[in-house]
């Protein structure tokens, strides 16, 4: 294992760290994960790594989990110098620079997919992907133009589990419907509107997406008119939405365990 003591936390090689918008990471792939329990999870998942930044201690407690990753170069840092890349006080003792699993083609995606409209909350999609993963809903699609799974945001709401994911970015929403229909899904459309079908009452086939809308003006009738069916969650008549990640969490829910 390669250990480099850090001396100079502005040095070029840990510019990485140093980065939190997500249109830093696009061009090649990377993202920044931070916190134990999401770069363990990372790492039992083998994704590919390409440096850790992190305290002795925490070195010293995961040797067995890292001395695998032969390839990737090892920061030890105090606590100190890390809350000084990061600018603010941290809690945890390690970060990690990774490159995204490479993207899932649509004709490779599992039977039962959650899919996102313009989405515009980091933390909805991170909060997605986790509930996705704990209730065994094996693909995420997204719009390329949204906050991708692997932001580093997303990555610590959904506790690194979006690794347990097979992703697919969009940019055509319309073709992309039109492609999933035409490989045998069934597109079941999250909205509230005249005529859908109650949640309780849903008929869901073998192949199966859940498409669910913006976070503020949910799906457009245009897009609903491109779906198979519109699915509701029954509500008090006061209630006018459910957050969409609670939303989606009870529509994944009720189609892979009470179907």
């Amino acid at each position: 294992m390669n250990f480099i003591t850090i001396t100079n936390i502005d040095a070029p090689e840990l510019h990485i760290y140093h980065q939190f918008r997500e249109n830093a990471f696009k061009a090649d792939g990377s993202f920044v994960a931070d916190s134990p329990k999401v770069v363990n999870l990372l790492l039992e998942e083998d994704v590919e790594v390409k440096s850790i930044l992190a305290t002795q201690a925490y070195y010293d407690a995961h040797t067995n989990l890292l001395s695998s990753k032969k390839d990737a170069t090892f920061y030890v840092a105090t606590k100190e110098q890390m809350q000084n890349i990061v600018g603010h006080k941290i809690h945890h003792n390690v970060m990690m620079h990774g490159i995204r699993p490479k993207e899932v083609a649509l004709e490779d995606l599992d039977d039962n997919i959650i899919m996102l409209d313009e989405i515009s909350s980091t933390q909805n999609i991170g909060a997605i992907a986790r509930s996705a993963a704990a209730l065994g809903v094996g693909a995420y699609v997204v719009p390329k133009h949204g906050p991708h799974p692997y932001s580093r945001r997303a990555l610590r709401v959904s506790m690194g589990h979006v690794s347990m994911l097979d992703i697919h970015t969009y940019s055509d929403i319309v073709q992309t419907i039109k492609t999933l229909q035409a490989n045998g899904y069934h597109i079941y459309a999250a909205e509230v509107a005249p005529n859908s079908t109650p949640l309780a009452q849903v008929k869901v086939a073998d192949k199966w997406v859940i498409l669910m809308g913006h976070e503020g003006t949910g799906l457009s009738p245009e897009v609903m008119t491109l779906c198979n069916e519109v699915v509701t969650i029954e509500m008090m008549p006061d209630v006018k939405s459910f957050n969409v990640g609670i939303a989606a969490s009870l529509m994944m829910y009720r189609f892979r365990h009470l179907a």
